[in-house]
């Protein structure tokens, strides 16, 4: 079989585009991952078609409409028929609530090194929730590409783009941005990092809007008594670039993911460190990569292929103590695998990154002592000895974009957090590894089977005394990790059957948090080249996400607009939200190896179910969706608020 190195080099030309703001009321598989979608056309035109509407299946969002539909090309607002949507109010300025934002209308075209960035002033109308709206629509041949929006050096979305079609896609994304209230209440530079290209062969332009609608919600959410509030402050984690209009993320491991803060707040009483990572290059199917000792078999007939081992962590080191892990859910972005298995429903978060909460109030003794303190990102694989042994790694293959925040809650000013910083747990994880490397007669690496099973528990308890409370808080985590996969044919197949599970705790004398997570995935890809440079793909891909959350969560639980608009009575001891989904497609692709069409079909199936978890007895299903595509076709669609079907 002939070797065919797919690389993307570009030379990106550098311009910039100053934005206005305008205020309104109202892998394995990798050396084939870069597969380009859509035909080589240029333009949009009146009279082209109508543009492929593409979707990610989620839980509606809260908008001044009541529980809405993420994908407007259905209906909008999921209330039922006799529930009113949420009445607007006036504030003390005389300004009507809800009302829009036009923070930015632009075409990324050659956009690496050349950002959007424009001046965002707050709304003259009160809120106390934000909701964006971002719509693309793009036609041509392009690559998925990776959208990250910053207020200052804060990173806020961390998003991806669909792969167009020859007649053009389309798309929107409404998401609760309620969480970062402390930023939006004032003025900031926002930054918006979506990096594109654009030639002869590569013509997508992506064509943007982003609004973000400011409003009162009623009937505030009375989840865990009604105790939250979004965070006082926002320390972002990261280059802090955003003043010179340039994006504020590390890449990682060329560049360390460090960060000093000179001035933590004495007064803090709770402390939450969210971290966005996205992997790139080598590090985008991580979750397939070989063991470190067998990055060479293959060198011969494939070439090297993407080491560390198939297993991440993700570590937040305060001060050089591990405070906390995560390991990262395996998004497949939408030219990812195979390209038709993600179009027009694509994959599990590929339009919302999520950011994993690590609660940090146990170190807040340590935060609160009016000394600078460093926070450091860290993400590790694994290092094997060939055989049985193995341990974290120090570094990963190029690369991950990387930065993180930490959500403060505000004592009165002159008020000093105090304490005794607990005993920090050091144990390092259990790894399990085994792995077996096939010859063929002539003595030519033709398979690798490996098994690896990973644990970890840490936890960490403090004695902490704030303006108002004293006591032990605590934050605790426990993980499994499973990959039994292998590469076969030489270099071209691969099989991973991955899993894992987790469940992290925050307690205190006044915070309580809870969540437990399953990400199961399954991936069988083939590939062949011709003599002639012709790629043939085929792929079965199945995956899961199960995600229960209770207490005082950082970031919007889904329940929000369920509240607001009654289907879920303000008055119900609800204790937190649960999320279920499974999504499984087979698909083919075709390139010649001239490089110029592609064509390929593929079929993809996800059931959808969202929920609120009641105290005892099971969970209350509010959102329930089930939906088939083959060929860039919906073939069904059917869609339960509450138990009761609604038009999709």
């Amino acid at each position: 079989m002939k070797r065919v190195l797919l690389f993307s080099l570009f030379t990106a030309a550098a311009w910039t585009h100053p934005g206005e703001v305008r205020s309104y009321a109202v892998h394995p598989f990798a050396k084939f991952k870069n597969l380009a979608s859509g035909a080589n056309t240029a333009s949009i035109t009146a009279s082209a078609p109508t543009p492929l509407e593409c979707f990610q299946v989620a839980e509606p969002v809260l908008t001044p409409l009541g529980a809405t539909r993420r994908d407007t090309s259905q209906p909008p607002a999921l209330a039922p028929a006799d529930q009113k949507p949420i009445e607007a109010a006036a504030d003390s300025a005389g300004a009507s609530s809800p009302c829009a934002v036009v923070l930015m209308e632009h075409t990324f075209a050659n956009s690496y090194g050349a950002p959007f960035v424009g001046n965002y002033t707050p709304p003259k109308c009160d809120f106390d929730h934000v909701v964006i709206n971002f719509t693309t629509l793009v036609r041509g041949r392009q690559f998925d590409r990776t959208g990250v929006m910053y207020l200052g050096d804060a990173e806020v979305w961390r998003t991806s783009t669909a792969e167009p079609t020859s007649y053009g896609i389309r798309w929107e994304w409404l998401k609760d941005m309620t969480a970062f209230q402390s930023l939006w209440k004032q003025p900031q530079t926002l930054v918006f990092d979506l990096e594109n290209i654009v030639d002869n062969t590569y013509t997508g332009l992506l064509n943007t809007t982003l609004t973000a609608t400011f409003f009162q919600a009623a009937g505030k959410s009375k989840v865990n008594g009604g105790r939250y509030h979004p965070a006082d402050l926002i320390i972002p984690i990261s280059q802090h670039l955003g003043a010179a209009g340039k994006p504020s993320q590390f890449v990682y491991p060329a560049q360390q993911a460090t960060d000093t803060v000179e001035d933590f707040p004495r007064n803090a009483n709770r402390a939450v460190f969210t971290v966005d990572v996205k992997g790139q290059g080598n590090e985008e199917f991580w979750w397939s990569n070989v063991p470190q000792s067998a990055a060479h078999a293959f060198d011969a007939t494939y070439g090297e292929y993407p080491g560390y081992s198939p297993f991440r962590e993700v570590q937040v080191l305060v001060d050089g103590h591990l405070a906390g892990v995560s390991w990262p859910f395996p998004v497949i972005y939408t030219g990812g695998v195979v390209p038709q298995l993600n179009r027009p429903i694509v994959g599990i978060q590929a339009f919302d990154i999520s950011e994993h909460e690590i609660d940090i109030s146990p170190f807040l003794p340590l935060l609160c002592d009016g000394e600078p303190h460093t926070f450091e990102i860290k993400i590790v694989g694994l290092d094997d000895d060939g055989k049985s042994a193995a341990v974290l790694s120090t570094t990963t293959d190029d690369e991950w974009y990387v930065t993180g925040k930490i959500f403060v809650w505000l004592d009165d000013e002159r008020s000093v957090t105090t304490g005794t910083l607990g005993a920090l747990d050091p144990t390092p994880p259990i790894i399990t590894l085994s792995q077996h490397l096939t010859q063929n007669a002539t003595g030519a690496n033709e398979t690798i089977e490996y098994s690896l099973f990973v644990s970890r528990k840490l936890s960490i308890t403090s004695h902490v005394k704030t303006q108002n409370d004293q006591g032990a808080v605590t934050w605790s985590q426990w993980l499994t990790y499973s990959n039994k996969g292998g590469v076969f044919n030489f270099g071209d197949d691969n099989l991973n059957s991955f899993y894992i599970s987790g469940a992290d705790a925050a307690t205190g004398p006044s915070t309580t948090y809870a969540t437990s997570y399953a990400y199961p995935l399954f991936s069988n890809s083939t590939a062949d080249v011709s003599p002639q440079g012709n790629l043939t793909l085929w792929a079965q891909l199945d995956q899961g996400l199960h995600v229960e959350v209770s207490g005082d969560a950082v970031f919007p639980t889904g329940l929000e607009g369920f509240v607001a608009t009654g289907i879920v009575s303000a008055k119900d001891a609800i204790r937190g939200s649960v999320l279920s989904t499974w999504r499984n497609g087979t698909a083919n692709y075709y390139r010649p190896g001239d490089n110029s069409y592609s064509i390929g079909a593929g079929r993809t199936h996800q059931v959808f179910s969202f929920g609120a978890v009641n105290p005892s007895g099971p969970a209350t299903q509010l959102y329930h969706r089930d939906v088939s595509a083959y060929n860039d076709t919906i073939t069904a669609d059917h869609v339960k608020v509450a138990g009761r079907g609604v038009t999709g």
